[in-house]
């Protein structure tokens, strides 16, 4: 690529985020190419140049790469062997195949955040069911299992609350080829999440901290800056920035935290990590000086990255989940006419009762009139309210 072409950013996935990542490149002058496996996924509707491939298909993604000057990710559930050739064949993948690992396997990523020190629950690899009972004698029941690879949005993810529900549990997962880790259960008070954007030579920018507030595992609204004291705040900074480095990290990287109760005060769990945009970041679009997908392709393209400043004192971002099968669009209106005013983004995804279909985003000067009235624009949107 000469210094005057126009960079071609390749994502791989073609979900909302990689849409999302679209519509930040448009007024950088930065060209997208998505490797989609269906033509009508989200980002397939809204780009000119699409792959239809796999995103575990080594020769899909060998072929995709070479029509890029570097490659990027809307998820992890791609084949890391594949990445590491294309990388040692000359090819630019950001965030690299040792940085998505840690996304990917979460024994993995566990283990490595212990050996440096990184405050993560207790946990252990389930061979056997000898291991659930030596695991739940050590750190009491219920216990948390979870799938070391995938899931997300709440699967991959059982509590089990005695030994006889562990044994049902083993008994029907045993033979499936499933890989699962045991996990110490923890009291969360609160949870939340710091972004952090990361160029190749180490230099970074952190966004605000913030809340999420999960349901069901799905996490429904996202609150910045999050209601915490400073020096929590301060702490969570820290970690996310120190995961960046360790990881390696570039572009985007997100950091999910428990806020635990202690005996010396609240303390942070690491609960997650995501090596791409992320949900909780969605709020940085209308709420930030420079959104989460406008600095992740500055960052994998090592261009200087953006202030991450709040544009207002107060920004509520709240996830639209499908409720039935009617469309969205016809309720814009009225959302729009939310007393206030909100930013309404559709994802262009068939609705599915669950499924993230959008999001709204209301900033203010009012904490709990910002989020009351997030929340009621996403009532409308999904036809709970009018």
């Amino acid at each position: 690529m000469t210094s005057d072409a126009v960079p071609v950013v390749g994502i791989v996935g073609a979900g909302q985020l990689a849409r999302m990542m679209i519509q930040a490149a448009i007024p950088l002058g930065i060209g997208v190419r998505v490797l989609a496996e269906h033509a009508d996924d989200s980002a397939a509707l809204v780009c000119p140049n699409v792959d239809i491939g796999f995103p575990n298909n080594a020769r899909h993604l060998r072929e995709f790469a070479a029509k890029c000057d570097v490659v990027t990710l809307d998820h992890e559930l791609v084949y890391l062997d594949a990445l590491a050739e294309i990388e040692a064949a000359g090819g630019v993948v950001r965030p690299n195949a040792g940085t998505l690992r840690y996304a990917k396997d979460k024994f993995y990523q566990r283990t490595e955040f212990k050996r440096a020190g990184l405050p993560v629950p207790a946990f252990a690899e389930l061979l056997n069911f000898p291991a659930i009972e030596e695991f739940a004698a050590q750190h009491g029941w219920p216990i948390v299992v979870k799938s070391q690879q995938g899931g997300y949005d709440g699967r991959g993810v059982w509590i089990l609350d005695d030994a006889e529900e562990a044994r049902d549990f083993f008994d029907a997962t045993a033979g499936t080829g499933v890989d699962l880790m045991l996990e110490q259960y923890v009291r969360i008070e609160r949870e939340l999440a710091v972004l952090v954007a990361r160029r190749p030579g180490g230099e970074t920018v952190t966004y605000p901290v913030v809340e999420t507030v999960q349901r069901d595992g799905i996490c429904h609204e996202v609150i910045a800056p999050a209601p915490v004291s400073t020096e929590i705040a301060e702490r969570a900074r820290a970690l996310g920035e120190q995961i960046a480095g360790l990881t390696g990290a570039v572009g985007i990287i997100a950091t999910e935290l428990f806020v635990v109760a202690g005996a010396d005060g609240d303390e942070l769990w690491i609960n997650e990590v995501a090596t791409r945009p992320h949900n909780s970041g969605h709020f940085s679009i209308d709420g930030c000086q420079t959104s989460q997908f406008a600095n992740h392709l500055r960052a994998v393209l090592d261009w200087p990255l953006g202030p991450t400043d709040l544009v207002a004192p107060f920004v509520v971002m709240a996830n639209l989940l499908g409720e039935d099968r009617e469309s969205l669009v016809p309720r814009i209106p009225r959302a729009l006419d939310v007393p206030g005013g909100v930013h309404p983004h559709l994802y262009g995804k068939e609705v599915r009762p669950g499924r993230k279909i959008g999001h709204v985003t209301a900033l203010g000067d009012d904490a709990e009139e910002t989020r009351a009235r997030a929340v009621h624009a996403a009532a409308v949107l999904t036809g709970r309210a009018t």
